[in-house]
């Protein structure tokens, strides 16, 4: 598991260790929940350090690893600690983003579509033209690796729902949500960010992910749409979905675009670009998500489209 200084610690029988109560929704490993009643044997949920009761797991997953219940760490009054905010107050949504940044919403297709792969490179890209760069994971399960993995890629500030005291964000309320994006924001304005890059966890029908994209409040927040995807086929469908919902892309990134032969499939049936790892590092690219808009808000400027077909 993981422990406070980042490392992956290996844990054996007898071990204490110190986690968190949360769910986990993750369609390539484990489905878990907070016991709604008390229970001494329980299951770590994921590697950040989430504890709870599987209920499913895909089928190549082992089974899960068991800890007992041993008791609960209480504050100065004893009360029972819930890391919700423990340290910091919630800020209440309004959609405002600070210092005018851009958000820029890395979405994939499902998990382990690219999502976190395509942000790190996008922040890299960004930075190579002098841009200043903040990364937010909005949704998912505790896990640093995918903040630390775009703090090595040069994002002047990374946090996530963690650093808000959630080991998961997997059943939350909408407007818990959207508080938590708020909070979020504000705190990514200490570095003055030019774009403020925001990843949503899992597929676009995955619950919160899908809750998200349906409020038309936190989608007036963002400027430009990432997607991330591993097919074709999700692919044009994701597309078609993000449009119906005024989200349409800017570019089609992920795990597809290692396939010449799946990105041509996708070519012959859409006009969005598709973006290699090696086309989000050139200069044109990042030129042109700086400067995007979501395409129901301003229509292309010639010079827009030029820059599409350049990227493509």
């Amino acid at each position: 598991i993981e422990v406070v200084t980042r490392r992956q610690a290996q844990i054996f029988p007898t071990d204490r260790i110190l986690a968190a109560f949360g769910n986990r929704y993750a369609t390539g490993q484990y489905e878990g929940h907070v016991p709604t009643a008390p229970t001494e044997q329980l299951h770590i949920l994921g590697q950040g350090g989430a504890i709870g009761l599987v209920k499913s797991a895909h089928s190549t997953m082992p089974k899960p690893t068991i800890v007992k219940l041993l008791g609960c760490a209480v504050d100065a009054q004893g009360q029972v600690i819930n890391t919700k905010y423990y340290s910091r107050a919630p800020v209440r949504f309004s959609g405002d983003v600070p210092t005018g940044a851009r958000v820029i919403l890395s979405l994939g297709s499902s998990m382990d579509s690219g999502k976190t792969t395509t942000a790190g490179y996008v922040a890299r890209s960004l930075k190579q033209i002098g841009k200043t760069v903040a990364y937010l994971k909005l949704t998912g399960t505790v896990f640093t690796k995918d903040m630390d993995f775009n703090k090595d890629c040069g994002a002047d500030f990374v946090s996530d729902f963690s650093q808000m005291g959630f080991p998961s964000t997997y059943l939350c309320d909408e407007g818990e949500l959207l508080d938590l994006y708020q909070t979020l924001l504000d705190e990514a304005g200490a570095v003055d960010p030019d774009c403020i890059i925001v990843e949503v966890a899992d597929g676009l029908y995955q619950r919160e992910t899908n809750m998200l994209l349906r409020n038309r409040r936190f989608l007036s927040t963002v400027s430009c749409v990432l997607f991330s995807c591993s097919d074709s086929v999700g692919a044009i469908s994701g597309v078609q979905f993000l449009t119906s919902l005024g989200a349409t892309p800017a570019a089609i990134c992920g795990k597809y675009t290692m396939s010449p032969l799946l990105i041509e499939e996708v070519k012959a049936q859409c006009d969005i670009p598709t973006a290699t790892l090696e086309e989000i590092l050139t200069p044109g690219f990042a030129d042109y998500i700086a400067r995007s808009v979501r395409a129901h808000e301003v229509a292309p400027s010639h010079e827009s489209e030029a820059r599409l077909v350049a990227v493509a």
